[in-house]
Order: structure tokens, then C-alpha cells, then sequence
């Protein structure tokens, strides 16, 4: 079974769209890039299409590379303080120079619908329903529940441990019911552990580093690293021969990627308190 991410962000969408025109209001992401890096301009661009799709007013601040730290916060505390703006995203990596962790710090978090406050990250280890969950990990759940993938009992391994992906993943997975492993790279023997999941989430950003010998034969593998080989986007799972093993897995592109941009309109849609 192939995960298809672009069909059900599809859906999500549709679904978003609905429920904005149903209201009658006007929902209003506030979108910030500072600089000009490729991936970062490509990232914005799709997401502000996104938001035209669903029908949600994107507000977009480019701002130069040679932006303060305090010219930065100053822009994030005026639209915490807009009431017309309902999620803010500033979209990272940062130049040099610019602290990451201060920009996530000053986001409000009724407003921090990338879900990387400590204040959201703490209400998925709470199971809170009414926090925001960071969008890759959301939409990776998002797409195996929705292919009727059984999760409760199951055991999970989780290949990475970022902050806003795989520790977020780790919960959720957790929080639905399967007993989950964390792995990393300390981890000794990774092909020993993921050898036994059941559902195996691959979150490092290292091109096939997951082989076929790694992955139990029916497993659910859900690859979410991104690498580029000849300027072709990869994941951290060999597609093709792992897919020969899995009862269910994920393309690469074209899976949780477009998951995590619906996310990001369902966060900003929930912020304006439509669902």
C-alpha cells in the first residue's frame, strides 16, 4: 500500500476550505522569511498557495538578511498584538547570527501554529487536544490513521530525535496507544531495533539509510527525512526495496511533505477557533 500524502492533503484542504466558507470569517496566517535562501523562498511560495487554496488570507514578510534580532522580534510582538492575524509562522533556518529558539520563545503560543513552543510541545506530552502539534509529525499520524492502520498495541520505532519531529512523533505515536522506541545516533545495532517495528518512522535527513535488511516484512514505514542525490529529492528509506517488504509505505516526495503543509492550514484554521 502506498501512502499517498498528496491525496488526503488534498482532502484536508477541501474540508478546511469548507468549514472558512461556512463561517463567514476571515482567517489570516502571517508568514516571515528573512533572507534569501532557495529551499527557504520555494517552502514560502507553496505555502502561500496552499493558503490560497484553502481560502486564508496569507500576509507574507520578506525581510533582508541583514534583519536584527530585535527588528525581528519587533515585527513578531506587533502581529501577536494584531487580533485580525490568528497563526504566525517564521520560517526557518534563520542567517547567521538571528537565535532560533528566542523567534519560537517570542511566537504566542495561541498563535504558534508550526507547534514548537514548549507550551505546545508540553500539551502533546499531555495528550491536549487543544494545543498544536507540530505539522510533520502531525501529518504523518494523520496519514496512517486515516489509511485505517491499526496503532494502538503496536510497537513503533522512531529514527530520529529532533525537537520538532521525532520527539513530537515519538508522542503521538505513544499517546495512540503503541509502545514506542527512540532511536538515534548513539543508538547501537540500529538494524536490531528496527527490525522489530511494526510501524517504523524514519525522521533523520540521511539518504537511504534505511535498507531493505532493516525493516520486518509487513511493517508501515513512514519515511519523513529529506536528502537531495543529483539534485533529486530522496528520503532516509531505500523506496524500492523496502516497499517489496512493507505492507504500507510512504513515496518520497509526495507523502508526509504535503501532509505537513495541510497541518500547517489546519493549525491556522483551529487558531481562528473553527474547529
Amino acid at each position: 500500500m502506498i501512502l499517498d500524502g498528496k491525496a488526503l492533503a488534498k482532502k484536508i484542504k477541501e474540508d478546511l476550505r469548507e468549514k472558512i466558507q461556512a463561517s463567514g470569517k476571515e482567517v489570516c496566517l502571517a508568514v516571515i522569511l528573512v533572507g534569501e535562501d532557495p529551499a527557504s523562498c520555494i517552502y514560502v511560495r507553496n505555502k502561500t498557495n496552499d493558503c490560497r487554496e484553502v481560502g486564508i488570507k496569507s500576509l507574507e514578510y520578506k525581510l533582508p538578511e541583514t534583519t536584527t534580532q530585535q527588528e525581528l522580534m519587533e515585527l513578531i510582538d506587533k502581529l501577536n498584538n494584531d487580533s485580525s492575524v490568528n497563526g504566525i509562522l517564521v520560517q526557518f533556518p534563520l542567517p547567521k547570527g538571528l537565535d532560533e529558539a528566542a523567534v519560537v520563545r517570542a511566537i504566542s503560543p495561541e498563535k504558534d501554529v508550526d507547534g514548537f513552543s514548549k507550551i505546545n510541545i508540553g500539551g502533546v506530552l499531555m495528550n491536549d487536544s487543544d494545543c498544536f502539534v507540530s505539522c510533520t509529525p502531525a501529518g504523518a499520524l494523520e496519514l496512517i490513521k486515516a489509511s485505517g492502520i491499526n496503532i494502538c498495541g503496536k510497537r513503533a520505532v522512531v529514527v530520529g530525535r529532533s525537537n520538532n519531529v521525532g520527539k513530537p512523533m515519538a508522542l503521538l505515536l505513544l499517546n495512540e496507544g503503541a509502545t514506542v522506541t527512540v532511536c538515534h545516533s548513539k543508538t547501537e545495532d540500529l538494524a536490531s531495533v528496527t527490525k522489530e517495528a511494526d510501524i517504523l518512522v524514519c525522521a533523520v535527513g540521511k539518504a537511504h539509510m534505511i535498507t531493505a535488511d532493516m525493516v520486518k516484512d509487513g511493517a508501515v514505514v513512514i519515511d519523513i527525512g529529506i536528502s537531495r542525490i543529483d539534485s533529486k529529492q530522496v528520503g532516509d528509506v531505500d523506496f524500492d526495496a523496502v516497499s517489496e517488504k512493507a505492507f504500507a509505505i510512504t513515496p518520497n516526495p509526495g507523502g508526509t511533505g504535503p501532509m505537513t503543509r495541510a497541518m500547517l492550514m489546519f493549525n491556522t484554521v483551529k487558531a481562528a477557533g473553527l474547529l
